[in-house]
């Protein structure tokens, strides 16, 4: 299905060629910002009977998060949206690498599509992914789906619109040429049930500037996104990935062993193992959810992980869940990451929603 586009679509520029062809990459999340965009709770249908707690919640998180980088809201640009995932449907930027801008590399105005005229690329540019809600799994997110057109206008980058469909929490680059992602999620018939698993990483080097792939099986349980990598495993420098692990017995310990497998034996991009450094699990969280139109609802878990943190401009923001592993695990990314402020912030209420901190938020570099 073509991905939709905004009245004012044509009046951005697009880019001429793929980003990797164009000189251009993913930067790793600990890379310097210039904001982070936000789409504050607002849909008591995501969040039922907590809506006000998980909002107290997440202001306490913008104010963490004011201590490092600028904030910016959807609502604050006149953007409509139907959630607040702004993750999985935000535009996912891109910059030149630091090792030169290539001079030949181009970018079509609007002038230049008829032939007119061309100018040199901007140091930073945008893609635009399909939304389609997880599969379907909802109804059609049409306004989520052009989110990334609001933001690329108003910030003033050029935009790629792709027909791929791609959530931006189902990857996670060490912005050195690697992606991590899961087949669970990436595979899913429901997403591009027309390309393979050759086509799907090829159409992501091209868009992201990574040249190698490390896959992982699946996510945990209670994630509706069919296996999201930010709920399992992070890069956190790029030679160094956190991994969620699970004790015997614990819903998810089978697949999350199944993925700590998986890391023990990857490589990166230059061929070489990756340090993989164990993040516990809280206990399960069950919440007792009412009926909807999607649904029963009926008590189910929630997807409470401790992987779902935002690292920007030298801070870490960590969920957290009131419960004993909370410790364990600021203390095992404070170690992980010596140079950066790691905060712990509560999410249980937040989480009812099926998401925390990272899905809340989309990163734009300088």
């Amino acid at each position: 299905m073509p991905h939709p586009r905004t009245p004012f679509a044509r009046s951005i520029p697009r880019p001429r060629g793929t980003a990797t062809a164009l000189g251009y990459r993913m930067p790793a999340e600990w890379e310097p910002m210039a904001r982070v965009w936000l789409t504050p709770p607002y849909n008591p249908e995501t969040w039922p009977g907590c809506l006000g707690k998980a909002q107290a919640q997440f202001r306490r998180f913008m104010a963490e998060l004011r201590k490092s980088v600028t904030i910016v809201t959807t609502q604050s640009i006149k953007a409509p949206t139907n959630d607040s995932w702004i993750r999985d449907y935000g535009p996912i930027f891109v910059v030149q690498n630091r090792q030169g801008e290539n001079k030949k590399s181009r970018v079509q105005s609007p002038e230049s599509r008829v032939g007119k005229k061309t100018k040199a690329l901007p140091a930073k540019a945008a893609h635009d992914f399909r939304f389609n809600g997880w599969g379907g799994k909802y109804e059609v997110r049409d306004k989520d789906d052009v989110v990334p057109q609001h933001i690329a206008r108003r910030v003033g980058v050029p935009l790629w619109i792709h027909d791929l469909v791609l959530e931006g929490g189902s990857i996670d680059v060490n912005g050195v040429g690697s992606v991590m992602t899961t087949a669970q999620c990436l595979l899913n018939k429901n997403r591009n049930p027309r390309l393979s698993r050759s086509q799907i990483i090829n159409e992501l080097h091209r868009a992201l500037g990574t040249r190698h792939a490390i896959w992982l099986p699946g996510g945990i349980i209670g994630d509706d996104t069919d296996g999201h990598i930010d709920d399992i495993a992070r890069f956190v420098n790029p030679t160094t990935v956190v991994g969620i692990r699970a004790p015997k017995g614990h819903q998810d310990y089978e697949m999350l062993n199944r993925n700590w497998k998986a890391l023990q034996t990857a490589r990166d991009q230059d061929g070489k193992k990756l340090t993989v450094i164990p993040l516990p699990v809280p206990d399960p969280i069950l919440y007792d959810f009412p009926p909807d139109r999607f649904g029963p609802g009926g008590v189910n878990p929630v997807p409470a992980s401790y992987a779902n943190f935002l690292i920007a401009n030298g801070s870490v923001l960590v969920p957290i869940f009131g419960q004993k592993t909370d410790d364990t695990a600021l203390r095992t990314l404070a170690e992980a990451m010596p140079k950066h402020r790691v905060v712990g912030i509560r999410a249980e209420h937040l989480v009812v929603g099926l998401g925390s901190f990272h899905c809340l938020s989309q990163q734009e570099p300088v």
